[in-house]
């Protein structure tokens, strides 16, 4: 691997990605400012290729989408990405301070640890709609996984007193310890219960 470090900062040496089903969805190349300009747009699978961190400043970017309704789209969802980068190094910085590790180890894990493997899905069959349990594909997984803890980031932190890198930090620490606080974790065990139950 490079020597290059993100955000001039952290290096991505011996940062590994244990979930085999994710290992190839999942870039970790540094970048010393993860913004490729939508290089890859248009390709397929394009969001494979792009560093694990720009990909999550992109979710931070929309994170305000919520069942189709755009419920929370100020402060630092304006697409501003050089303002959602500043928000996840001071995030990454406070991780790191709390667990004593490679920030990038701890958002790797903690996407592992939250992305879910079961869905529930919706089937017509004879007029009616049944629920249909199916496995969730590895791309999709670390979408999910990502859209999940910048959502509840941003529900932590919209309108309170809390500041939005340290809901975002507490909210990676927390999927990283497989911690039930975290808005990722819940979810991903609500799904699978449906998925579960449905099947």
């Amino acid at each position: 691997m490079s020597d290059i470090k993100f955000f001039n900062r952290w290096s991505a040496d011996k940062v590994t990605v244990s979930d085999r089903g994710l290992a190839n969805y999942m870039t970790l190349d540094p970048k010393i400012m993860p913004k490729t300009g939508a290089r890859y747009a248009g390709n397929r699978f394009h969001k494979s290729y792009t560093f694990i961190v720009e990909r999550l400043a992109s979710k931070m970017m929309g994170s305000g989408h919520k069942s189709k309704k755009h419920f929370m789209s100020s402060g630092h969802n304006t697409g501003k990405k050089s303002k959602a980068l500043k928000v996840i190094e001071k995030a990454l910085a406070k991780a790191e301070l709390k667990l004593k590790e490679n920030p990038l180890a701890i958002l790797v894990r903690a996407v592992e640890n939250a992305a879910p493997r079961e869905e529930v899905i919706a089937i017509e069959y004879g007029g009616a709609r049944y629920p249909k349990a199916v496995e969730v594909a590895p791309q999709r997984r670390i979408d999910l996984a990502l859209r999940y803890m910048t959502q509840g980031a941003y529900t932590k932190s919209f309108n309170k007193k809390m500041k939005i890198e340290d809901a975002l930090s507490s909210e990676i620490v927390n999927a990283a310890v497989c911690s039930a606080k975290s808005n990722a974790i819940s979810k991903k065990r609500d799904l699978e219960r449906q998925a579960a139950s449905s099947k």
